[in-house]
């Protein structure tokens, strides 16, 4: 903070500007949550009900029509029948009920449990025996049989299982396997089935990373991750069919670099715009349910309307691109591009004027560069790289936005637990 004794009156104008646009932002910061920002929905707490991206009256919630219901059926032929009889006499007159007027109804009730599960114990035993000529002859255990006692393939299954896709802590799991299987577990021994597993692994993550930098488009994201006390990032790069993860200290270049797959890439790299990306001479696409979480938070906290007018452009061009492709067109018409090309830019153009640039004044900000508002920063980014944001009208290969690699990036793959 400047001393004020040593400010010109313009100079103080000057500051209480300031003043007000970082308590502006401070404010508008709190109005952030996973609907209208990049923030993950753990972050929202009780405060808001986290909004979906569906425009309203489109596909209401819950199932669509002509979507198979999920209720649980009958089967034909049960595991085992129980037929509960009759009482012996009429609770009214007191007669014995005859045998032979006893029938069953042929509509019985089903019901669908676990059996008694405790796990069972497999003795291996070989034979030997001695020739005639002095050779003794002694059978073989079976490939993977070495120890005295040992685990088999379906308990280390379910241990990778429960750690590395349903991401239940190794302490946990080992509790789950004592209470449902009456397994003494250790966390040692979870962690070298985890260890097992992702040796096992190894070489159809080297096929799919081999095979990634082939494809046409590829969706790529990191996000952080604990490894021990140590932050540490998960990377992946995805297709509909093929997933490749690698972890890496660093979130940035060197990361992509080493795991050479952005390298080799010839494709269409889909991402969220992380600076990094910029460095791979491939074809890039932006993700634009970030956009429209960021357009959402504009609106919402400063009702500019060019801001609103985006989203409707945006979500129409989806509609229109989704429909095009449905019916098996490369792209739009060149005449739809060009109208939303235009649109866009006129948009971005009315943005600009209503967010200027912020003047650094020396004596208030000596440090150099001024920051820039959000809806600043955001125009820069829709006019700068306009040609990734509407790539997907452009080409249909490339979706609208990223969210494959979101679905990747939410697992927890066991290739990193080596």
């Amino acid at each position: 903070m400047p001393n004020l004794k040593d400010l010109t009156p313009e100079q103080k104008d000057a500051l209480i500007m300031d003043l007000v646009r970082r308590l502006n932002a401070l404010e508008a910061r709190l109005e952030k949550d996973s609907h209208n920002s990049s923030k993950p929905p753990s972050t929202d707490g009780l405060k808001r009900k986290p909004k979906s991206l569906r425009e309203p009256g489109k596909n209401p919630p819950g199932g669509q029509p002509g979507h198979p219901g999920k209720t649980l059926k009958r089967v034909q032929d049960p595991d085992h029948t129980v037929t509960h009889p009759v009482p012996e006499r009429c609770d009214v007159c007191g007669s014995a009920i005859a045998a032979d007027q006893v029938t069953v109804l042929p509509q019985g009730r089903q019901v669908f449990d676990l059996p008694a599960i405790r796990f069972e114990v497999i003795e291996h035993r070989v034979q030997v025996a001695q020739c005639r000529c002095g050779k003794t002859h002694t059978g073989q255990f079976p490939a993977g049989v070495s120890q005295a006692a040992q685990y088999g393939p379906r308990v280390k299954a379910a241990a990778v299982y429960l750690t590395q896709y349903q991401q239940v802590p190794i302490d946990r799991a080992a509790q789950a396997l004592r209470d449902l299987f009456d397994l003494p577990v250790s966390t040692g021994t979870i962690q070298n089935c985890i260890n097992e597993a992702a040796s096992a692994l190894a070489p159809a993550l080297e096929q799919i990373s081999q095979a990634i930098p082939a494809e046409p488009v590829v969706h790529f994201d990191e996000t952080s991750m604990r490894v021990g006390r140590t932050l540490q990032w998960l990377h992946s790069a995805s297709t509909a069919w093929l997933t490749w993860y690698g972890q890496h200290a660093k979130r940035g270049k060197e990361a992509l670099d080493s795991f050479n797959i952005l390298p080799a890439f010839a494709g269409v790299a889909v991402h969220d715009g992380w600076r990094p990306y910029a460095d791979y001479d491939c074809q890039h696409a932006l993700c634009n349910a970030h956009h429209l979480r960021e357009l959402i938070y504009i609106w919402e906290t400063t009702q500019q309307t060019w801001a609103q007018d985006m989203i409707t452009l945006l979500r129409r061009a989806k509609r229109e691109a989704d429909a095009s492709l449905a019916k098996g067109d490369p792209a739009l018409a060149p005449g739809r591009i060009a109208y939303y090309r235009r649109r866009a830019h006129q948009l971005v153009a009315r943005g600009q004027r209503e967010n200027p640039p912020q003047a650094r004044d020396p004596a208030l900000d000596p440090r150099g560069k001024t920051k820039q508002s959000f809806a600043y920063n955001l125009l820069a980014r829709l006019r700068r790289y306009a040609d990734q944001v509407w790539r997907f009208i452009a080409d249909h290969r490339v979706p609208f936005d990223n969210n494959q690699a979101h679905a990747a990036s939410g697992m927890n793959p066991v290739v990193l637990n080596r």
